[in-house]
């Protein structure tokens, strides 16, 4: 019998000699081993099929498969309701709504700041860098709820899509 090996760019080739009953001999011994590990499985598939195991973990699996199931129907229904009802589009206005009156408010502070300024020349600068303030935090908070609207309208209509796509 010829060996060979390789370690570090080095081959080495073995040869060993063996009489035709040490042969048989390995033969046999692979060929208990073989039966044995035969059984053995054997046995375990046996013991996992009475154990109940395998049907435990199919009910498990389609039971979460139809929960994930349910509740992406339940999302698309959702989805197509608000869109039904204008649940978005109503936001939305209420948003420009907000806007622009905050804008007015904006404007109104405004020329609220030049009439004093006008009035009192000694606490202009203070109205007027009052007046700065509360334009910019108007402006501020008119643009984060706009994209507050914006995104919700986006997951939405992305929820809607998904729903429709797992419906079909």
């Amino acid at each position: 019998m010829t060996s060979i090996s390789s370690s570090n760019d080095a081959t080495k080739v073995t040869t060993t000699t063996m009489s035709a009953e040490q042969i048989a001999q390995t033969i046999k011994d692979i060929a208990r081993r073989i039966r044995e590990q035969s059984t053995r499985m054997k046995e375990t598939v046996k013991v996992i099929r009475e154990s109940g195991a395998l049907e435990e973990l199919t009910d498990a699996v389609k039971e979460a498969t139809m929960a994930a199931r349910d509740t992406s129907r339940e999302i698309g229904e959702t989805a197509r309701e608000l869109k039904e009802r204008g649940v978005i589009r109503e936001t939305a206005t209420a948003v420009d709504d907000s806007v622009r009156s905050a804008r007015e408010t904006a404007q109104t502070v405004s020329d609220l700041s030049e009439e004093a300024r006008q009035a009192a020349p000694e606490t202009a600068a203070a109205i007027a860098k009052a007046s700065e303030t509360a334009k910019q935090r108007a402006r501020v908070a008119a643009e984060k709820a706009k994209e507050a609207v914006r995104e919700t309208a986006e997951k939405a209509k992305g929820r809607s899509r998904k729903g429709e796509k797992e419906a079909t």
